[in-house]
């Protein structure tokens, strides 16, 4: 079933007087889960200002207070390089917080809804990555956002884990925006290429969560305990490359972009080249045949996202 036919069927079928509270609102997937949780309840939405993950007492405080039927957590530690400086506060987000999100929900006998990484695996694996692979993360991150999951589970509530990567969209700090930055400042670019995964929109992200909550809801729900783990990430696997390279070939077509650089002055480097304090999985590739097969979805490319993100950024450039 495409997505927006499966969208608009669990549309139909939601519950309207669930509390959902949302934590994370002001990022890249929190700023699009604002839209696509509206239709499904009561959306309470948190920033840092009112919901900060590293203080876990103003956590417990927020969630007692509001006592929602759902939570979804779109807040995270994602500074990937300098988690390996700051891991305390990493750990605290994306590890402690986790847990004290699973134990309040488990008390109100709420639904967590979690989103954690591809940086779980090695990335040592020649095929896309399932939900049953063993993992090891590389790095602080990686640990960080694992035992998030591993908390959430041992909390015995009901749970929904989605493993997610490569994450873009308006809003925010991405790659996407870092290369248009670099592409009006340079007039040559060395990006790696042996690093492989699948850029996935935060809508996508955001639709995707909006369609199997109102699923669930409707005469799926998940029992008591139980807990869910689930890959997704778009379709047309890249290397940073060639994505890069797209970025700037699209982007020259946009009116509103003035940039130095041009898609064939990007040059291709090894990992090795470009050495960064934490290590990156060579393989990001992630299968969502499980997500796809259990609410009759299909992922979608990822190009028309970034085609719709690049005329969203040229319109707020010039003022629109």
């Amino acid at each position: 079933m495409p997505l927006e036919m499966a969208y608009c069927a669990g549309f139909q079928q939601a519950r309207m007087a669930m509390k959902i509270l949302l934590l994370g609102k002001d990022g890249q997937v929190g700023w699009q889960l604002q839209r696509s949780l509206a239709p499904h309840g009561d959306v309470v939405a948190c920033g840092r200002d009112r919901c900060d993950l590293s203080d876990l007492t103003q956590l417990r405080s927020v969630i007692r207070e509001i006592r929602p039927s759902v939570i979804v957590n779109a807040a995270a530690y994602t500074a990937v390089d300098r988690a390996e400086s700051e891991s305390d506060l990493a750990w605290r987000i994306n590890a402690e917080a986790p847990g004290v999100l699973a134990a309040e929900a488990a008390a109100l006998d709420a639904l967590l809804v979690h989103y954690s990484t591809d940086y779980v695996f090695d990335g040592t694996k020649a095929s896309p990555y399932v939900e049953t692979d063993p993992t090891a993360p590389l790095g602080v991150y990686g640990r960080s956002k694992l035992a998030g999951e591993e908390a959430i589970r041992a909390g015995g509530g009901k749970s929904l884990i989605f493993r997610t990567s490569w994450v873009f969209g308006a809003r925010g700090h991405n790659f996407i925006k870092t290369i248009l930055r670099l592409a009006r400042e340079k007039e040559s670019l060395s990006v790696v290429t042996d690093q492989i995964g699948s850029p996935t929109p935060a809508a996508l992200i955001a639709t995707v969560t909006g369609v199997v909550l109102a699923i669930l809801t409707h005469g799926r729900a998940l029992q008591s305990g139980e807990s869910r783990l689930y890959h997704l990430a778009a379709s047309r696997p890249v290397s940073w490359y060639d994505f890069a390279r797209t970025v700037v070939e699209l982007a020259q077509h946009v009116p509103g972009f003035d940039l130095r650089l041009t898609p064939e002055a990007i040059n291709p480097i090894a990992t090795c080249e470009y050495p960064t304090p934490a290590r990156r999985p060579a393989n990001s590739r992630l299968d969502c045949a499980k997500l796809e097969s259990e609410f009759g979805l299909q992922m979608p490319d990822w190009q028309p996202y970034l085609e719709r993100m690049l005329q969203l950024l040229a319109l707020k450039q010039n003022g629109y």
